[in-house]
């Protein structure tokens, strides 16, 4: 570094003009008069004089008199210091300012557009752990140990997990064994084409990166209802529908939970057109007022608005698209129950507890 950019950095750290050309100027020629400082550097004469007094209160030089006024350098050791300290503050907020465009606060924003794939992955990760109720995750096979611990977390909850993993068709060993997948799911498929990096958490938040290869690096995250809903059919759709299951969590007998209405109708509704006695309660929400509501009784009707009961078959496309619900008799009132979005029906179930088959 030359004596100019010397003079520029020390301006940069709080020096004004004069004060950094007379403390290089010092540097350079040791204990001189002030008049010899002055002509080494570009501080006219009147003003020397206040200029080497003023670093002196800075702690950069010490003047002496010795017929006139002379001055030396003072022991760098404490300008070095603070030197260090300004640089480590550049430094912190170079990588503050990153850290800023790269990660928006997602309190102040609906929806947040991010850089990188690893901001993605640890939003996703803080929510997973802190779920309350459903988590749907699809993630490559070699990123699942990186969210594993906040699955473990989750599921030990009481969360219901839907986990979709991607790995090449016949790469079976990329894939967990049904003992680790028992810590962290309530329920995982095999998904063998690639496809993006979905986490949708408690019916409000979504994490989303596009697959390993597309062109752009970016991500979204969403804290809203409405555009998580949209992701949550991508979800159901492309990554969990189509795809062979690699574990389901037992569940033969009651308590037997859903947090997904067209499940439970797929698997209680034939027992219901049977004449089975089938026992429910509900926790969601009024579709009227958004008021909590919990409803026990028995469900006495099922349906899918777009398909006959003779056409209930667990993969047809119709059994996506459109109005499920089923009907809930409490002994004294009766109630229709949705799914996430119910608009028509009285109560939209967060959940769904089979408490008994009779």
């Amino acid at each position: 570094m030359d004596s100019s950019d010397l003079t520029e950095t020390l301006q940069d750290a709080g020096l004004s003009p004069y004060q950094a050309e007379a403390y290089v100027a010092v540097l350079e020629l040791g204990a001189s008069s002030a008049t010899d400082i002055a002509e080494a550097s570009s501080v006219p004469d009147p003003r020397i004089y206040d200029v080497l007094r003023d670093l002196e209160d800075k702690g950069y030089v010490e003047t002496y008199q010795q017929d006139s006024l002379h001055a030396r350098a003072h022991d760098p050791a404490e300008v070095l210091q603070d030197l260090q300290t300004l640089a480590e503050r550049f430094s912190d907020a170079a990588e503050e300012i990153e850290e800023r465009w790269n990660r928006p606060a997602i309190d102040d924003h609906k929806v947040s557009i991010v850089t990188r794939f690893e901001t993605v992955i640890e939003r996703a990760e803080s929510r997973i752990e802190s779920a309350d109720n459903q988590v749907q995750l699809s993630v490559p096979a070699n990123r699942y140990e990186r969210l594993a611990p906040a699955l473990r977390t989750a599921r030990e909850a009481g969360v219901d997990v839907k986990l979709s993993l991607y790995a090449p068709a016949g790469d079976a060993t990329a894939l967990p064994d049904e003992s680790e997948l028992e810590t962290t799911c309530t329920e995982a498929r095999h998904r063998q084409l690639p496809s993006p990096f979905v986490a949708l958490v408690d019916r409000a938040w979504t994490c989303f990166s596009p697959h390993a290869s597309s062109v752009n690096e970016y991500g979204i995250l969403v804290d809203d209802r409405t555009h998580t809903y949209v992701f949550h059919w991508f979800f159901l759709t492309c990554l969990w529908e189509q795809w062979d299951s690699l574990y389901v969590e037992g569940r033969t007998d009651p308590p037997i939970t859903y947090v997904e209405i067209r499940q439970c109708v797929r698997d209680v509704g034939p027992l219901v057109d049977d004449g089975v006695t089938v026992r429910a309660t509900v926790d969601g929400y009024d579709t009227e007022t958004g008021e909590r509501v919990e409803l026990s009784g028995n469900i006495v009707e099922t349906g899918y608005a777009s398909a006959s009961a003779s056409d209930r078959d667990e993969r047809l496309p119709s059994q996506l698209a459109g109005q499920v619900q089923l009907t809930i008799h409490t002994g004294t009132e009766t109630y229709t129950v949705g799914g996430w979005g119910a608009m028509i029906e009285s109560v939209e179930a967060e959940r769904i507890t089979i408490t008994a088959i009779e």
